[in-house]
């Protein structure tokens, strides 16, 4: 086989690139490791980070403050030519997909950038939702689409678009969002009886990916599964294709232009865990949200061709605080607890019963925050503790609100409850007297809105994630309806920032800063453009599908 440029790897940054080069008029090939495509992607919001992106004149919004809080998060790790084309190429990109695919982004209002203390920060103005998609268009390539992860699906295979989180919230007391409910559920129901194995209205990361291969397809652009690369090739220092494994025998793919290396990291495997997370080192547990397949490969692959491997960033990964969630048949799958911890009537305790940090504070500082916790425990564990008016109210972790039932979340063990707070306490391994202490000293302050211990609802951002109807602070109340209920917590990450050093063209560097010639690398093969930080919703998606379609549009010159 040959191409003019070859694509390893098929999540967003991927197919982005994929599709760049595809309308620049170059013969292109999508190699998956894996039988289904989507990747990471698939598995994901689907939310991107992309600041000036559809946005009109006088919005408030800036290429110059973009970059300077970009630059401002990533403090000493920041790369300004990289940070400045990625603000540069991001509206352009949004563009180009909506152009040339399916997708149609809306902006995301609700979403703020996460460090509002930082220069350049704005509220509501750079995240977007790729909206629904109708996965019967795929035809029978739908059954090749990569599912979202069991943890997140409702009624064993329904898709809840971000979107949609506002009206099954609000269900039970607004009609209109009754009604929106309802219909979702009736096309749900029309699917499973039609034969389809899950929901065909799909959203978030996956109707993102099933869009982006909906555009390959109609290119006529191959997307082969089930072909792992298994080695580069070069000539006279210049990478021009790769070996691939198809049907149990190695073919070569040649690829006159470039290979773009868009493998997803290495959140799979255990060898590189050890090497970067330092609780993984010392023999602790770690649980990723993303496919169990993304093991390094095309680290290894920039690497065996000279490529540059950069760790020295703030963070090695994207860090998620998770529970597992039992399933009838296989292992227990993880959830991502984004915003419920920011809810009024929830708290984290460690096992010995007392809180460690801001429950409402940004995802990606909490997990070292419990790693800190636990840095003396055999793991890195803690619990969620919510009352009885919470947990119907907003939901904890995988058990949904009312008036969908929490029963089969307790059944297997995944809620623990109980009428007292020291019977909770008890069922969980918790110091009892040490918990019933705590609780009753968040209670004091809560009542009026206030959390003298750790400022719980303190910042725009934690109010952000609280509840803007409940009052006087939209993220505290007490713990005082019982019965109780809590969910056990353990570390995770939704992608890796360890990778491929890449210049301003998304070209791979070697350790002089030279490129190699023919290799680029988008996603999470290269390293993160933010410096290991994670300063906003949809900023891994989003630089992976603005260097994909840098590297795309570099390829085809």
């Amino acid at each position: 086989m040959d191409c003019d440029v070859l694509v390893i790897g098929s999540g967003a940054a991927g197919l982005t690139a994929a599709l760049t080069a595809a309308a620049g008029g170059l013969a292109v090939i999508v190699a998956e490791k894996e039988p289904s495509f989507g990747g990471t992607t698939a598995l994901s919001e689907g939310m991107i980070w992309a600041p000036l992106a559809l946005q009109a004149e006088g919005s408030g919004d800036s290429r110059e403050a973009a970059i300077a809080f970009i630059a401002a998060a990533a403090g000493d790790h920041a790369e300004p030519e990289r940070i400045a084309a990625c603000v540069d190429a991001a509206a352009a990109m949004v563009r180009f997909v909506e152009a040339h695919s399916p997708l149609r982004f809306t902006l995301a209002r609700y979403s703020i950038d996460y460090h509002q203390d930082l220069p350049g920060a704005t509220r509501g103005l750079r995240a977007y939702n790729p909206g629904v998609y109708d996965g019967r268009r795929l035809g029978e390539d739908f059954a090749r689409l990569k599912p979202p992860l069991a943890s997140t699906m409702l009624l064993g295979g329904m898709t809840v678009a971000s979107g949609d989180v506002s009206h099954f919230m609000a269900m039970r007391r607004s009609p209109a969002a009754a009604a929106k409910v309802a219909a979702i559920v009736a096309r749900y129901a029309r699917d499973r009886l039609a034969g389809h194995r899950r929901g065909t209205r799909i959203a978030n990361g996956n109707g993102l990916a099933a869009a982006l291969f909906e555009a390959l397809k109609v290119r006529g652009v191959p997307v082969l599964t089930s072909t792992p690369a298994i080695r580069l090739v070069t000539q006279h220092g210049r990478v021009t294709g790769a070996v691939v494994r198809r049907d149990g025998r190695e073919e070569a793919i040649t690829a006159r232009r470039g290979v773009v290396l868009a493998c997803g990291g290495a959140p799979g495997s255990l060898d590189f865990q050890r090497r970067h997370y330092p609780h993984v080192a010392a023999g602790k547990p770690h649980y990723s949200l993303a496919p169990a397949t993304n093991t390094g490969d095309g680290l290894a692959l920039g690497e065996s061709a000279g490529g540059m491997l950069n760790d020295e960033l703030a963070q090695p990964a994207a860090w998620t605080p998770v529970s597992l969630v039992p399933q009838r048949h296989g292992p227990p799958v993880p959830f991502p607890h984004y915003i419920d911890r920011g809810k009024p009537g929830v708290i984290a305790v460690t096992r010995h019963g007392v809180r460690f940090t801001n429950e409402a504070d940004v995802y990606h500082r909490f997990v070292p925050a419990m790693i800190e916790a636990c840095r003396d425990d055999a793991e890195v564990a803690v619990w969620l503790i919510a009352d009885h008016r919470a947990v119907r109210a907003y939901g904890l972790g995988a058990a949904p609100p009312a008036p969908a039932r929490i029963q089969p979340f307790l059944a297997p063990g995944y809620l623990k409850t109980a009428a007292t707070i020291a019977g909770l306490a008890q069922a969980c391994g918790i110091d009892a007297p040490a918990l019933e202490q705590t609780v009753a000293r968040f209670n004091r302050h809560a009542a009026a809105g206030e959390d003298p211990a750790f400022g719980k609802g303190s910042t725009v951002y934690n109010r952000a994630n609280g509840d803007p109807a409940h009052t006087p602070n939209p993220c505290l109340a007490p713990l005082a309806a019982p019965p109780f209920y809590a969910v056990r917590v353990v570390p995770g990450d939704i992608a890796t920032f360890v990778g491929l050093n890449t210049d301003a063209c998304a070209r791979v560097l070697r350790a002089d800063g030279t490129p190699v010639s023919g290799l680029y690398a988008a996603g999470n093969d290269a390293a993160s453009a933010m410096g290991g930080d994670y300063p906003a919703a949809g900023i891994t998606i989003g630089s992976a599908m603005t260097f994909g379609f840098i590297a795309g549009r570099h390829l085809a010159g």
